[in-house]
């Protein structure tokens, strides 16, 4: 079992707190961060789908707002109706992915449960990112932006 695996067990307790009236379609995310830390984080959603956001956020934005960097993550998904593992497809979007891509570690593992431990360059080989923009070469140049160390702004 990796290190990214043992996260699995409180994604899965994480799922049962989901507010996913619309769905039924509960998901837990857990990040272990790099002091040994672990959040948690579940889907929220709101009648204004827009509004609503993903397990993987809420643990990786939970993480920076209290000051801790990111190493892993585990995801799981639980059908509401059953209490087991849905069909289909159990895959982060494209949404998480970019945050992942952004907030963790690029050689950081994701724990998908019942897909496997994916390396994240294989969930995401082709992330946006700012590149040579006039704003990132500023940044750089104030000190204020790393796109490899989160806690640099």
């Amino acid at each position: 079992m990796s290190n990214a695996d043992s996260l699995l067990i409180p994604a899965r307790q994480a799922a049962k707190h989901a507010h996913c009236p619309y769905s039924n379609f509960r998901v837990g995310a857990t990040v272990r961060c790099d002091d040994g830390t672990v959040i948690n984080g579940c889907n929220v959603e709101n009648a204004s789908y827009g509004l609503s956001i993903c397990a993987e956020r809420v643990a990786l934005f939970t993480a920076i707002s209290l000051g801790k960097r990111p190493l892993e993550l585990a995801v799981s998904c639980i059908d509401a109706q059953s209490d087991s593992a849905p069909g289909g497809s159990r895959m982060p979007c494209g949404a998480c992915r970019q945050v992942m891509q952004e907030l963790l570690p690029s050689d950081a593992h994701v724990c998908i449960d019942g897909v496997g431990t994916i390396p994240l360059e294989h969930l995401f080989p082709a992330p946006f990112q700012l590149g040579d923009s006039s704003i990132n070469q500023q940044l750089q140049r104030d000190n204020r932006y790393d796109p490899k160390d989160p806690q640099a702004l």
